[in-house]
């Protein structure tokens, strides 16, 4: 028969180094032991009944474990704690968030708890062995303490990286949305700015369509396919309004400082101008600054087209 030490190890193996009461108690440690293992070492208390063993370097995972274990059943890691579990946008490992029906703990630094009577209505998820709420309850949660770019930006890359589809997300809203919750009209702003249109590749490109609608300009075609009279294939870009030949690209930091990345985006755009296209780039300093200067760029580029037109 294994012992008791053993038994714990593996335990705490599957739950990052973290151990709850009841969990030694079953393997026949009697509640002085404990006592005398956390007054003495080797455990160190976290939360009421939920340890970790000093031989396990502490983490932000270790630390949500813990305070998923400790919230008792059907807890979970939700908002900011779940989006960085997913890796979304608007994740952070600055602070431990969870979702539970009561805490009836003491509060804690760093430790959001969020009560709820409803808890995510499909099958519940688990990431890296910590109990989740779902991508798509995740993506509702978020607007609840991100803005609206954030919850965008979050929904196109899960949709991109097939972490859910269109239908999950949008039954999810469904299910849960009522008149005052939080996240709900930031979810389906996410959902109805793409409707009937490709998933930006990054978080930029996600960033200058908003910089655009922001400015009350029209909303381009992402990831558009640029080809020539014949039908051959010129070049894709970021975004584009077809009708007016006017091509938005986003060029990163990291492009500028790559000859190979360099001279492909040079040679496209070239492709680009001598199919008649106008090629307009906007920069990271432009997304952080507000785009002011390439919203204008583009007003004025739409202005000209239309101004070009012959007059019925």
């Amino acid at each position: 028969m294994e012992s008791s030490d053993l038994v714990l190890a593996r335990i705490a193996a599957t739950q990052h180094g973290i151990l709850r009461l009841d969990q030694a108690l079953r393997t026949g440690l009697s509640r002085n032991v404990v006592e005398y293992r956390l007054e003495n070492g080797p455990w160190q208390r976290l939360f009421r009944g939920v340890y970790r063993h000093v031989a396990s370097p502490p983490t932000w995972k270790s630390e949500l474990m813990a305070a998923c274990l400790t919230g008792g059943a059907g807890t979970l890691a939700s908002h900011r704690s779940a989006a960085a579990l997913y890796d979304l946008p608007g994740g952070s490992t600055e602070l431990i968030e969870i979702t539970c029906r009561r805490w009836r703990r003491s509060k804690y630094p760093h430790l959001v708890v969020h009560e709820t009577k409803r808890m995510d209505p499909g099958p519940n998820t688990v990431v890296e062995g910590i109990r989740s709420t779902s991508v798509e309850r995740t993506l509702l949660d978020l607007g609840a303490v991100r803005g609206r770019l954030t919850v965008q930006m979050a929904f196109d890359r899960a949709i991109k990286t097939k972490l859910t589809t269109w239908d999950r997300v949008h039954q999810t809203l469904q299910s849960l949305a009522r008149s005052g919750r939080p996240g709900v009209v930031k979810l389906r702003w996410a959902i109805e700015a793409r409707a009937g249109l490709p998933v930006p590749e990054s978080e930029p490109e996600t960033a200058l369509l908003a910089l655009l609608e922001g400015s009350g300009l029209p909303t381009p075609r992402p990831q558009y396919v640029v080809t020539d009279p014949s039908g051959g294939f010129v070049g894709r870009v970021d975004a584009a309004y077809p009708g007016q030949k006017i091509a938005l690209e986003y060029d990163s930091d990291q492009e500028h400082s790559e000859p190979a990345a360099l001279e492909r985006d040079n040679a496209r755009r070239n492709r680009l101008i001598a199919a008649g296209w106008t090629v307009i780039a906007a920069r990271s300093q432009d997304i952080r600054t507000g785009g002011i200067d390439f919203c204008r760029t583009v007003e004025a580029a739409l202005n000209q087209v239309l101004a070009s037109q012959p007059r019925r």
